[in-house]
């Protein structure tokens, strides 16, 4: 018979999270919204490289959701993220509520300057305002060594390193690589809502970006005309592919590259399979 596996410790209000922080050493926070799949996992299994333990967040932060996104149909299972943390060796679980995250309207918030007024944030206005203000608040709460972020939410790991930069936070940021279902669709919390169908359909953002990356060679011009193809073909499939938008920008600042670009990009895509809504991007170097 084997052992059975410890449960991390359950820390739910900041003044248990203090007490149950207080009894470890160098500590590695991995933020989550729950649901946590196999992305997930490769973020905790990034952070034992890098601490003596593990700290995983879970809190769907209403900041960061708009006007008739998915707040209120985000998948919420605390007791099968809890599992998956004692699977993965993860010392303790923060999950607040949303009354001990914000004890009372949250005027103060962290402005992400023009890096996030476009893309996500274009399209998810006050989007990056919230993510950054709970990742803050979180730093503060945890008081983490290192943080670690996946590479498939390109730009708010951006944001995140600039944050801790530009506020001389004392945390390290590690990027985890981005993890791929076996059918290559990138790992999401949102995979859930699709329908067979439309998980075939959605496959076409992971193709465009492969194709984008095949023809690097070709320059930015040619990077987006190959994934825009692919793209362009998915919207008359069933379910169509509907993109929000597809951009290669400078790894560092998250503006368009000019046609003679050299140096670290990233290729980006955001776009709608019925309900939901999917992001994925693959790095380049030009």
């Amino acid at each position: 018979m084997t052992d059975p596996i410890p449960a991390p410790a359950l820390a739910r209000t900041p003044e248990e999270l203090r007490r149950l922080r207080s009894r470890l050493g160098r500590v590695a926070l991995v933020p989550t919204m729950g649901a946590l799949h196999s992305g997930h996992r490769s973020l905790i299994a990034a952070a034992r490289e890098h601490a003596d333990a593990v700290v995983v967040s879970v809190f769907v932060n209403p900041l960061q959701f708009g006007p008739g996104e998915d707040y209120e149909r985000y998948p919420r299972d605390l007791d099968a993220d809890l599992a998956v943390c004692a699977e993965e060796g993860v010392a303790l679980v923060f999950a607040p509520s949303v009354e001990d995250m914000y004890p009372g309207e949250q005027i103060v918030r962290v402005d992400p300057g023009p890096m996030g007024a476009v893309l996500e944030g274009a399209f998810r206005p006050g989007f990056f305002g919230g993510v950054l203000t709970v990742v803050n608040k979180l730093f503060n709460l945890v008081r983490p060594d290192i943080a670690v972020f996946g590479q498939k939410d390109a730009q708010q790991l951006a944001l995140v390193r600039r944050m801790v930069r530009d506020l001389n936070m004392p945390v390290t940021v590690v990027a985890a690589p981005t993890m791929r279902d076996p059918d290559n669709l990138a790992s999401s919390s949102r995979n859930a809502y699709l329908s067979p169908e439309e998980r075939r359909s959605a496959l076409a953002l992971s193709r465009a970006l492969l194709a984008g990356a095949d023809a690097s060679v070709t320059g930015p011009v040619g990077i987006l005309s190959a994934a825009r193809a692919v793209l362009d073909e998915a919207a008359q499939a069933t379910p169509p592919v509907t993109v929000d938008y597809l951009a290669l920008v400078d790894a560092a600042t998250f503006t368009e590259v000019a046609g003679d670009h050299r140096g670290d990009a990233v290729l980006l895509v955001a776009a709608r399979v019925g309900r939901t809504r999917l992001i994925d991007n693959v790095p380049l170097t030009l």
